[in-house]
C-alpha cells in the first residue's frame, strides 16, 4: 500500500521551531518530487515548499522563506520541513504530496526540475499534521 505519513506537528509559542517529517511507505521517493502544503481553517489550501529529486532545487512560499527549510533524505525515505520563526498566521493542517520527475508526468515534461516552481498536480497525499502557533 502506499502511504506517506506526516509526523512532527504539534502546539509551539510564537516564534519557537518545528520539524515535520513525510515518510513514504510502499514505494520509493526516488524520482518524484515533493511538495508541502498547509491549510488554514477556512482558507485555500496553499502550496509552502518543494524539493525536486533530479536536481535537489527547492522553492518556498514567498511567506515561509527564511524561516523554513525543506529537505530529503533519501536512504530514510523521508522529507523534512524545519520551520523556524513560526507565527499564528503559519497555523493549519501540513500535507506532503509527490508528482513523478518522469516522462509519463506531463508536467515534468514541460517544466523539468522546475516544476516545483509551478502549480502542477500531486499524485499522492498523506494525511496532514496539525500545527498550531499560538501568540
Amino acid at each position: 500500500q502506499l502511504q506517506l505519513v506526516e509526523s512532527g506537528g504539534g502546539l509551539v509559542q510564537s516564534g519557537g521551531s518545528l520539524r515535520l517529517s513525510c515518510a513514504a511507505s510502499g514505494f520509493t521517493l526516488d524520482y518524484y518530487a515533493i511538495g508541502w502544503f498547509r491549510q488554514a481553517p477556512g482558507k485555500e489550501r496553499e502550496g509552502v515548499s518543494c524539493i525536486s529529486y533530479s536536481d535537489g532545487s527547492t522553492n518556498y512560499a514567498d511567506s515561509v522563506k527564511g524561516r523554513f527549510t525543506i529537505s530529503r533524505d533519501n536512504a530514510k525515505n523521508t522529507v523534512y520541513l524545519q520551520m523556524n520563526s513560526l507565527k499564528p498566521e503559519d497555523t493549519g493542517v501540513y500535507s506532503c504530496a509527490v508528482t513523478p520527475e518522469s516522462g509519463r508526468n506531463p508536467y515534468y515534461t514541460d517544466y523539468g526540475p522546475q516544476l516545483c516552481s509551478e502549480t502542477v498536480e500531486y499524485d499522492y497525499w498523506g494525511q496532514g499534521t496539525q500545527v498550531t502557533v499560538s501568540s
